[in-house]
């Protein structure tokens, strides 16, 4: 009788079933979780991690309509889950009295602010 994956087990599994379906590993990293990403047998980039398809576009490279879309659709998820895990981190220190945790979630906290921002801006950016 086989155990469930671990969740880092199911990734690595993931990843080798990739090889073994003809992508290859190329020398880029998924910009949301810098997992390794790879190329599928019909071009695409794909984070194993994620499971998602990634574009890459190049600085002064314009979007088509359809991959404009695509990036406003991802950002507007990061956006949703940041903002869930703030709410997580606002419940974390509103329930802690230990200055270290309150430390530890403040600076968290920040990180997260920083990364909405960068979203935020984005977003702006592609619409």
């Amino acid at each position: 009788m086989g155990y469930p994956l671990s969740e880092e087990n199911e990734k690595i599994q993931s990843m080798a079933d990739l090889l073994r379906s003809g992508a290859t590993l190329t020398s880029l990293s998924c910009p949301a979780c810098s997992s390794p990403l790879f190329r599928l047998k019909n071009g695409d980039l794909w984070c194993a991690h994620c499971r998602k398809k990634v574009i890459v576009v190049r600085e002064g490279q314009e979007f088509d309509e359809a991959q404009r879309l695509t990036v406003l659709t991802a950002l507007s998820s990061l956006e949703r889950t940041l903002l869930d895990k703030m709410m997580e981190i606002n419940e974390k220190i509103r329930d802690t009295n230990d200055p270290d945790d309150l430390q530890r979630l403040s600076v968290l906290l920040s990180s997260l602010l920083e990364n909405l921002k960068s979203v935020r801006s984005l977003g702006k950016r592609r619409r």
